[in-house]
């Protein structure tokens, strides 16, 4: 019985990622918008929110990075093309930040 106890408390551990905050989720939930820059910004400041904005922003800049070299462009061209197109495509309910800064549902 101790066994299979500590062995569920170690499954449960080594899955909290199934529990995380998905970008999808935060983007439902008013959570996170789209920005022109080409990252996502938080629109709540709870630390799950924030976790999730600096993993998928961290990631994002690495994806521009590559396609800048392989372009000839610099990141933040990358960056901006893309952030254009996240804008674009938000789904019906999402926040997107407009130029003025403002955040704006779609």
């Amino acid at each position: 019985m101790k066994r299979k106890g500590i062995a569920l408390i170690a499954a449960l551990l080594l899955v909290p990622s199934a529990w995380a905050l998905t970008l999808d989720e935060a983007r439902q939930q008013g959570r996170v918008g789209e920005t022109l820059s080409g990252y996502v910004a938080a629109r709540q400041q709870d630390d799950e929110t924030l976790a999730l904005v600096k993993r998928i922003n961290d990631g994002r800049m690495q994806q521009y990075q590559r396609v800048a070299q392989q372009n000839n462009l610099t990141t933040s061209e990358v960056a901006r093309i893309a952030g254009e197109k996240l804008v674009n495509r938000a789904g019906s309910g999402e926040y997107v930040r407009g130029i003025n800064g403002q955040w704006l549902r779609k």
